[in-house]
């Protein structure tokens, strides 16, 4: 949403969640993201996302009956596998010693092959194909170094690799032996029969699952996978598959355009709430959402509860501002903020919405603390962020002149850490001494902030919602819109003060 929020008086200004459990992730260690956080600003409510929506659907079995999982050859969970007629099954391994103990990939591929050995007793022909490690094959993130891929498309699609084992056990093991190993870093390997060929490359004919729920590091390959023209790399070969995520990993893009888990089923969203609400004689309707291509999705599908039409085509619109294409954000770090101020700014003086007492929601997502952040360019991001800001300044002016009211928050951090760090907060250096640059999302709590002249005298943030999300938003959305919220919503951020 917006960026650049000036702290002001603690009763019109405070910091809320964005991250982990408060928008429906595992643990408060998994940063929040743009469809996720979207999500708990129109619902209202916390639905389980990302790994914690996979764990449901595999435990109730619910995994089986989605579209994604119906696909021809497309059975390839370990899971279910024996039911569901999968007869081949080559397992392309990754290892962690990121988010858990370095070393405990041996464990990991000692068990995984046990289980692998008794599907084989039942005549399912099941191994492991290659591995490598995380941070060296496969999962890089947000375009930073299309080599990492590649390592593994050349091993897992070409069945090419420097090392080549008869067990992944062994190849771990040994691969660990190496002056300064550790299971991030572990260098490509495939595994081959006895002859020395490579026992699982991916070919034509193959379903493909990518079995990880987490989005940023498999975008990459999932585009890799999904494009017709992947032109990355050079692939050497591009095998005709029928591939699927585990989740969509990035809404925007549709990547990739098949996946097992659906997102979350969401209802009476806050916008749906409000256009059901409205009367014949009172006006009241969620009107107008907008932004640049990047993060349009988010202010319509992802906001609406991952619906892209709209509850009542008469009474809302939605603007897209077409996004620059082919160059990297931070070479145009403005973007389309100030077109985006524009538009917002022209509805709400216009007073297309909300005709009769003018009470209307304006929905805008100004993107580029965000995306320019991604890049690491630190001054690019600077760039910015000021152009949020003077973007937000367009919008509140409007807001003061027609007598209305704000509400300004973020749907993630980003841009306001750059910098790595240790658990102490302090700068991670790299070999040569220099700061390492941040890319990610953070952990950290986002602004919210109200204001303006439609605003009542006494209308404040509470004090005692100290745990409080972005899935509190939509409550407090609707209290300024003078509803009260449906009793299972998070509850609202503000209270009218004694006085």
């Amino acid at each position: 949403m917006f960026f650049g929020v000036v702290k002001g008086a603690p009763e019109r200004w405070r910091l809320v969640k964005a991250h982990g459990t408060a928008v429906g992730l595992p643990s408060d260690d998994d940063m929040g993201n743009s469809e996720v956080g979207h999500n708990a600003l129109g619902a209202g409510r916390i639905y389980a996302q990302g790994a914690k929506l996979v764990d449901i659907a595999l435990e109730t079995g619910k995994i089986y009956e989605w579209e994604g999982f119906k696909f021809d050859q497309l059975q390839l969970l370990l899971k279910g596998v024996s039911e569901h007629g999968a007869k081949r099954i080559r397992v392309h391994i990754l290892t962690d010693g990121r988010d858990v103990l370095d070393g405990s990939s041996v464990g990991f591929v000692e068990s995984l092959e046990n289980d692998l050995a008794k599907l084989c007793e039942k005549g399912i022909g099941a191994k492991i194909a290659s591995g490598g490690g995380r941070m060296y094959v496969t999962m890089d993130r947000y375009e930073n170094d299309w080599d990492v891929v590649k390592r593994g498309w050349d091993a897992q699609v070409l069945g090419e690799a420097p090392h080549k084992f008869k067990s992944a056990l062994e190849a771990v093991k040994k691969l660990r032996e190496s002056p300064g190993a550790n299971d991030q870093f572990l260098p490509p390997f495939v595994i081959v029969d006895d002859n020395g060929k490579a026992v699982g490359p991916i070919v034509d004919g193959d379903a493909v699952v990518t079995f990880n729920f987490r989005a940023d590091r498999m975008v990459m390959l999932a585009k890799a996978l999904d494009y017709d023209k992947f032109d990355k790399f050079d692939s050497v070969r591009y095998p005709k598959i029928r591939y699927a995520g585990m989740l969509q990993y990035d809404g925007e893009l549709k990547l990739p355009s098949h996946y097992l888990v659906s997102p979350p089923e969401i209802e009476r969203t806050s916008g749906e709430y409000l256009v059901h609400n409205a009367s014949d004689v009172i006006s009241i309707c969620p009107g107008f959402a907008n932004s640049e291509t990047v993060k349009f999705g988010h202010v319509t599908f992802f906001w609406n509860g991952n619906r892209s039409e709209c509850f009542y085509p008469d009474m809302e619109e939605y603007v897209e501002i077409p996004s620059d294409i082919g160059i990297s954000f931070n070479a145009k770090p403005k973007m389309k903020a100030l077109e985006i101020a524009e538009k917002a700014r022209d509805a709400i003086l216009s007073r297309k919405f909300g005709q009769v007492i003018h009470r209307a929601s304006y929905v805008s997502n100004l993107p580029n603390g965000d995306m320019v952040g991604h890049t690491g360019d630190v001054q690019a991001t600077i760039v910015a962020c000021q152009a949020a800001d003077e973007a937000v300044k367009m919008i509140l002016d409007a807001i003061e002149q027609v007598g209305g009211i704000y509400v300004a928050t973020a749907d993630h951090g980003n841009a306001e850490d750059m910098v790595k760090r240790n658990k102490k907060g302090e700068p991670l250096l790299d070999k040569d001494g220099n700061v390492q640059i941040l890319t990610s999302h953070t952990l950290q709590p986002v602004p919210i902030a109200i204001g303006g002249p439609g605003l009542a005298p006494g209308v404040r943030f509470r004090q005692d919602l100290t745990g409080a999300g972005l899935a509190n938003v939509a409550a407090t959305l609707m209290n300024l819109h003078g509803f009260e919220a449906p009793s299972d919503y998070e509850p609202t951020l503000i209270e009218v003060a004694d006085e």
